[in-house]
């Protein structure tokens, strides 16, 4: 997923690499553009929601139902997907925090990842959960959530907002006991009418993202001022009560009077750990934090958020913010240029100890970076054409000879993960596709058990004729043909490609994939856009071919049919960018969705990402294992090991102490 990772997904929580999303991520390799989707969400505690709710182990009183109420579990602190917690109702903190870490200093960086309407490149609204305009990064910062979510496990999410939760034998009622000291930044008091509003709200006339996720959710309702009730469908998605439980809770008396559905710079009233500080549209935003915060002491925020501003850059030119960074106008950077990480390195500051230099593993998901092709475009509509673009584009010449050998080859849309799909289908994955044989047929069978495709390996020399002959054999294959030096169908009409982006960090990628499609008759060129212009057409799906970056969490759902969902297909602003409209993808995803174990949905992925991968939606690109970062020696950080499921700063990084401190 330029100034965003590895390409991720762009939209939540989604970052492309020039070297991940659902949010979006930077690009990795090569720089990346603003849109890597951070799986599902904007912030941390968004995460990629699955799966059922799972409770701890150790219960906390709880009132008796209503008569008419369903019977309930006893109440709990904390859900995930399978039932698993790590932590007990009387943890003090996290683990991976130092709980006695400093308050106080300032964190600034270019943003890594983008959700809903953000943008890598520039914002002129406070408004993140809304399709209008360009959201600022860190907005998430303002809201505080019914829960938030423990980065050293796969999905588990811990009460703030809410001390517990209970939940119907059924899974379709969950009850929500709130914290009666909940306040908003004016002092007035956050209660179980304000949750049932924002999440109306958010369903209704939220983000297309949001509004998708929350599908399954049938009601929220307020019993009294503490208790929120949330109700779902049956068979709802295993993550959608995990995603509502982490999405920003409003001030319904502050939206009453403030339409909520507009583009707007006055910052909004909320309930978070911050408030918006100085900013200049397209320029920077700084969030000061709020030393009166209701919720500061509870288990879940000792020792995070101990910078006093956060603050966030805006670069429209990946080496004007380099240089930025060299000269200290801010202080941390994730770099996803594997030039500038190899070559950028050697200045003053560097070499003096005053910038410090390190990589650190990535046991996430890399998901899906690559340019995705709109199949609404009638030249796509052939898988055959699809892959003889595959043909053109050579990774081993570029890793080497653009990206320094950073880089590994994408090829799966699970990419460093288990649920990648590799070889023949074993065992597992032979049983769930014979329960589902009925409803496929044999060719389709076929395809599943086979290894999974995976793009071609060329000979490194940036233009591999064996696999330029195969590009043209496939184009031959699909109807077309050369013409006066045109490569067109049967019509007469051309087939060309624009490769759209609102950056040029990945021109340089670009340009030898054009000159390859050129040599098959193809007529590409690369477009660059301002990124209004950019996030409007790919809103609308009016584009042939971009790069983005998906990234799946390690728990899979209701995303799933945002990203690849034959209903999302046809909703602008969804992340279905290249117009899957599949059954057997849609079959898949809720098999997917409806796994009832951790081992199950491994499986049911595997065979998803054979399938999709069967469809030749894309060019895969890269990706890395590992984040590289570089900040001035002005911070510090826990001596706990680092949390596996996030990178975690500036959360739970701080200002370092002086000497006398």
């Amino acid at each position: 997923m330029s100034r965003k990772p590895p390409i991720a997904a762009r939209h939540a929580p989604s970052a492309r690499d020039t070297g991940s999303a659902v949010l979006a991520v930077r690009h990795d390799g090569a720089p990346v553009s603003r849109r890597t989707l951070l799986t599902l969400t904007a912030g941390a505690s968004l995460l990629p929601w699955l799966g059922c709710p799972a409770f701890a182990q150790e219960a906390v009183p709880t009132s008796t139902p209503a008569s008419s109420a369903p019977s309930l579990s006893p109440e709990r602190h904390g859900l995930s997907a399978f039932g698993d917690l790590k932590y007990p109702a009387d943890f003090v903190h996290f683990d991976y925090v130092d709980p006695d870490a400093p308050k106080g200093g300032t964190f600034s960086q270019i943003g890594p990842t983008a959700a809903f309407n953000q943008s890598f490149q520039t914002f002129n609204s406070l408004n993140g959960y809304v399709l209008k305009g360009d959201g600022a990064q860190g907005v998430e910062l303002l809201f505080d959530s019914l829960m938030t979510r423990a980065n050293d496990e796969p999905d588990a999410i811990y009460g703030l907002v809410a001390k517990s939760v209970a939940v119907s034998e059924d899974g379709t009622v969950y009850r929500f006991r709130l914290r009666p000291e909940a306040r908003f930044h004016d002092g007035s008091r956050l209660t179980a009418e304000d949750v049932a509003f924002s999440l109306n709200l958010l369903k209704s006339k939220g983000h297309p993202i949001i509004a998708q996720n929350l599908r399954d959710m049938a009601s929220a309702e307020a019993d009294g001022e503490e208790i929120a009730v949330i109700r779902f469908v049956p068979k709802r998605a295993r993550d959608v009560p995990l995603f509502a439980a982490s999405l920003p809770i409003f001030s319904k008396a502050y939206y009453s009077a403030t339409p909520f559905d507009a583009s707007t710079l006055e910052p909004p009233l909320g309930s978070g750990p911050y408030k918006v500080g100085h900013f200049e549209v397209g320029r920077f935003i700084e969030y000061r934090r709020d030393p009166e915060h209701w919720a500061r002491d509870l288990p879940v925020n000792v020792g995070v958020n101990n910078f006093d501003v956060l603050r966030y850059e805006y670069f429209r030119d990946r080496e004007v913010g380099f240089e930025a960074f060299k000269a200290k106008a801010f202080l941390f950077r994730q770099e996803f240029t594997a030039r500038t990480w190899a070559t950028g390195y050697d200045f003053p500051a560097l070499r003096e100890g005053r910038v410090k230099q390190q990589v650190l593993p990535d046991r996430t998901p890399s998901g899906a970076q690559g340019w995705f092709l709109n199949l609404r475009r009638p030249q796509f509509a052939d898988p055959r054409v699809r892959e003889a673009l595959s043909c053109a584009f050579d990774f081993e010449w570029t890793n080497k000879n653009l990206m320094y050998h950073a880089y590994r080859r994408t090829t799966s849309f699970f990419e460093n993960s288990d649920l990648k799909a590799e070889g023949p289908a074993g065992p597992d994955e032979e049983a769930l596709i014979a329960r589902l044989g009925d409803r496929l047929s044999p060719e389709e069978i076929a395809i599943l058990k086979a290894p999974p495709w995976s793009p071609p390996v060329s000979d490194g020399s940036g233009q591999d004729r064996a696999l330029l002959r195969r590009g043209t054999q496939l184009l031959r294959e699909a109807g077309w043909t050369i013409k006066g030096g045109r490569l067109v169908d049967a019509e007469g009409t051309a087939l060309t490609v624009e490769f759209l982006d609102d950056e040029n960090g990945l021109e340089r990628h670009t340009a030898p994939f054009i000159k390859n499609l050129k040599l098959l008759g193809i007529e590409a060129h690369f477009r660059l856009v301002d990124s209004p212009q950019y996030q409007r057409r790919m809103n609308e799906f009016d584009f042939d071919a971009t790069v983005r970056r998906f990234s799946v969490s390690t728990v899979p759902g209701e995303s799933l049919r945002n990203y690849f969902g034959s209903t999302a297909a046809a909703t602008p602003g969804s992340n279905n960018l290249s117009g899957i409209s599949d059954p057997i993808v849609d079959l898949l995803i809720e098999e997917v969705i409806a796994a009832p174990t951790r081992e199950e949905l491994r499986t049911a992925c595997r065979v998803l990402d054979r399938r999709l991968r069967a469809g030749r939606y894309w060019v895969p690109q890269w990706y890395s294992a590992e984040f590289r970062i570089a900040f001035w020696d002005e911070f510090a950080w826990p001596g706990a090991p680092r949390p596996t499921y996030a990178r975690a700063i500036p959360e739970i990084w701080s200002a370092r102490r002086s000497p006398a401190g």
